[in-house]
């Protein structure tokens, strides 16, 4: 996994973080819901890339 890649997923799932915090906090739960989405895609997209490490 080339460092930008996994720098933009830990973004991706630091940004989701928040989000669902701020959800939390504030009773959004469709912002909480995006925030959990968001980390999601970042844990995926992580497991994809090191999946692709595992075969070069």
């Amino acid at each position: 996994m080339g460092l930008d890649d996994k720098i933009k997923n830990a973004a991706e799932k630091v940004g989701g973080q928040g989000k669902e915090k701020v959800g939390a906090a504030t009773g959004d739960e469709e912002l909480r819901a995006e925030g959990q989405g968001d980390q999601a895609k970042g844990s995926l997209k992580q497991a994809g890339e090191n999946v692709k490490d595992a075969f070069k």
